[in-house]
């Protein structure tokens, strides 16, 4: 394997990581890693040899989530993502002021896709804001207004998932 492909390669768990977060399925998540490195191998001599191929490999697919995105709306499909076979918690957490992974889980898929994709780039995948920005081609700027608003939708989101549940448990 030739060293632009096993670097390719070596990117494929975060790929993956990306993908599972913003489909939150992981047949549709496999799906799109899959034709984001069919992509990337189609166009291997876009990529500048010595550089990582990162920031690229998640632009490629950044991309195809977004184009996917607008191809379910025009066929007016329901975009709000999918259902996860995880059994709805009933009580309220054990653990004091920890917060279940599903709900954030859960969360995520509540906030505006451009927010998640901000949030999971910097957040999950640890890229700087200038790298996210590259990725999601738009100014850092923005970027930085997406995650502060996306942070604080999920704040939202969550807290009143949290009284929820304690009304729940009073009830």
């Amino acid at each position: 394997m030739d060293g632009k492909r096993k670097a390719i390669v070596g990117e494929i768990p975060g790929l993956r990581r990306y993908a599972r977060a913003l489909l939150r399925d992981a047949d549709a998540a496999d799906d799109l890693v899959q034709d984001c490195l069919e992509r990337a191998f189609s166009r291997l001599d876009n990529w500048q040899t010595g550089t990582s191929p990162r920031r690229w490999l998640f632009t490629l697919m950044h991309n195809l989530f977004v184009d996917g995105v607008r191809a379910r709306k025009r066929r007016s499909e329901l975009v709000s993502g999918a259902a996860v076979d995880m059994p709805a918690s009933v009580s309220a957490p054990e653990q004091n002021g920890m917060l279940d992974l599903r709900d954030v889980l859960d969360a995520l898929q509540e906030i505006s896709p451009e927010r998640r994709a901000a949030i999971l780039l910097v957040g999950v995948e640890g890229m700087s804001y200038a790298e996210a920005a590259d990725v999601l081609d738009i100014p850092t700027g923005t970027l930085m207004s997406r995650v502060a608003r996306g942070r604080q939708d999920l704040r939202d989101i969550l807290d009143l998932a949290r009284r929820r549940r304690i009304l729940k448990a009073v009830e």
